[in-house]
């Protein structure tokens, strides 16, 4: 594997321990504010929850188009290369597999590019709860 495609994997893995560690503080502090509120939350309980439904439909968002454009340029980069070595001229140069080694990048940074708005928001999320009191 190239160097290249290691740190997509090493960033991707990263990003991914980095969230499943956000994901259980930022649920864990929420929802002890939704107990301790009950029936009657505050207004800044109320911004909070607000804020809780918003974000993730904007992450949501954000990723999926993320992903959606990050597909569009790796379709065409892996296109070209097919094309290349279907021509007279690519016959050689390109092999079965360099263009696996080129898919696998592809789906590397596809997957990259998805989770980089939720891995922010998730861990800017934390940060921010972590420094709030629960009441």
């Amino acid at each position: 594997m190239n160097t290249r495609h290691n740190r997509k994997t090493q960033s991707l893995a990263t990003q991914s321990a980095e969230l499943a560690m956000a994901v259980p503080q930022v649920m864990a502090h929420r929802l002890t504010r939704m107990a301790l509120a009950g029936a009657r939350p505050s207004a800044r309980d109320q911004r909070e929850m607000s804020e809780m439904v918003s974000e993730k439909s904007t992450a949501f968002f954000a990723s999926w188009s993320a992903m959606a454009m990050e597909s569009i340029r790796t379709q065409q980069a892996l296109a070209t290369s097919v094309m290349g070595m279907w021509s007279p001229a690519g016959w050689g140069q390109a092999s079965m597999g360099a263009l696996a080694s080129q898919m696998h990048g592809a789906a590397l940074s596809v997957l990259g590019h998805g989770l980089r708005p939720v891995h922010r928001k998730a861990v800017a999320n934390a940060k921010r709860l972590a420094r709030t009191p629960l009441r």
